[in-house]
């Protein structure tokens, strides 16, 4: 492993304590439903649950901020939101208290970032965090807005009905951070920023959000999130195996 490696290693070995969270899961009685095999529930079932509620009381519990910590490995696995030019546009979906969303705006002082969350608590959180920090020029680039984006879409302010016909025309891309090819031919295309919204967005990151989505009404999620993408716009993200 060069030195440089080897540094980078050890910089991102800390963004996630994996046995704090186990031994923390072992500890708590309510939790123990983790060890046990998995059984796949009947539809009805996981379309009683609310995710909303469960994600607010979970955030709640975690409201200290030392839970999730900033993920800065962010820039090292997708390059690409270091290196867009002015006004590059970023939608986080599923900010949670801001963890993804710092190291961008950190990483990149061109960049917008828009960033939704289905609880009310959590994003004042990510307002905070965000607004402690030292990054540059932040309270014009970090735009928190609430949004259940599974069941009800994104709103039209950020692309309208009209500006999606367009932006559907076009070829997507779609990155894990896993390596794939990360190259496409794409159309001749463009939109700024116009009255009606702001036109859609160059990236779309979901980071350990697409997991949280219901099974029956993922395809749909993934529908609504290619359609604010700008042509060639790139929809990244990560989450559990």
């Amino acid at each position: 492993m060069s030195a440089s490696a080897a540094e980078a290693s050890e910089y991102h070995s800390k963004d996630f304590k994996w046995d704090t969270l186990r031994q923390e899961i072992e500890n708590d009685p309510s939790l123990n439903y983790h060890f046990l095999p998995f059984v796949s529930p009947q539809p009805e079932q996981q379309l009683s649950k609310d995710p909303i509620k469960a994600w607010q009381s979970f955030h709640i519990q975690h409201s200290s901020g030392k839970f999730f910590k900033e993920r800065r490995y962010l820039l090292k696995e997708f390059p690409e939101l270091v290196s867009c030019g002015d006004g590059c546009k970023v939608l986080e979906v599923g900010c949670g208290n801001g963890s993804s969303a710092l190291p961008i705006l950190r990483g990149n002082e061109k960049i917008i970032l828009y960033a939704c969350d289905c609880s009310n608590e959590t994003l004042q959180r990510a307002k905070e965090f965000v607004a402690a920090s030292n990054v540059a020029s932040v309270e014009n680039r970090f735009w928190p807005f609430y949004c259940d984006f599974a069941t009800t879409g994104f709103p039209k302010w950020l692309a309208c009905a009209n500006c999606r016909e367009n932006l559907g025309q076009k070829d997507q891309i779609c990155v894990s951070d896993v390596g794939e090819e990360r190259t496409l031919e794409t159309v001749s295309w463009s939109m700024e920023e116009r009255s009606c919204c702001v036109g859609g967005v160059d990236f779309v990151t979901l980071i350990f959000t697409l997991s949280a989505v219901p099974l029956q009404i993922m395809p749909t999620a993934l529908r609504e999130c290619f359609s604010v993408l700008k042509p060639g716009g790139m929809l990244l993200f990560r989450d559990y195996v």
